[in-house]
């Protein structure tokens, strides 16, 4: 008996990173279209509530430009305590980050929903610890001139050189770098894409 033809798949992000680590569980997305939401947290909003509230809002804007297809999204959202580290915009701005997470342990939180073609949501969030060696004025200055912190979440790529500055992670190393493969999989299974 043939398999069923499986849904349409939309990743609802223009990250590379998440396209590799799609590719990893054999997943190659049918259509990529970044939803564009506003990624500011509201007063009071706690981490993990603004990584799951951002990862549904892009996947409900994007269903709705895909009716029918089954939808991925997901947010990345670094956390020292209750404060969010967003998208480092500025050199700046990621060495205050760097400064920030230097000799300390900080969550990542990357929260996945996945819209099924029936128009199904389901949500899982995945939790990290990572814990940064003590960062020097120099050990800094190097990794800003990489230009790997551009427009990452805390100031960072984990998948990068900063790698070498992490004394150790409690949690999935794919969810630091923005799609936790077993919440993934298990999503996409339910969802029928795998």
């Amino acid at each position: 008996m043939p398999r069923p033809q499986r849904p349409r798949l939309v990743l609802a992000s223009a990250s590379p990173r998440r396209l590799e680590l799609l590719a990893r569980l054999g997943v190659v997305p049918d259509a990529v279209d970044a939803a564009g939401v506003d990624e500011a947290p509201h007063p009071g909003e706690r981490p993990h509530a603004l990584a799951r509230r951002l990862a549904a809002a892009k996947a409900v804007a994007i269903a709705t430009r895909h009716p029918g297809a089954v939808v991925l999204a997901a947010d990345t959202v670094v956390a020292v305590g209750r404060r969010v580290l967003g998208k480092a915009e500025t050199e700046a701005e990621a060495a205050a980050f760097l400064r920030l997470l230097s000799g300390r342990r900080h969550r990542v939180l990357t929260a996945l929903t996945v819209i099924d073609a029936g128009g199904v949501a389901r949500h899982r969030l995945d939790k990290t610890i990572v814990a940064v060696a003590r960062l020097t004025e120099p050990v800094i200055a190097a990794y800003l001139a990489s230009g790997e912190w551009r427009g990452k979440a805390g100031g960072y790529a984990i998948q990068g050189g900063f790698e070498a500055h992490v004394r150790f992670l409690a949690g999935s190393h794919s969810g630091v770098m923005g799609l936790p493969l077993f919440h993934a999989r298990a999503l996409l299974v339910a969802a029928r894409i795998l």
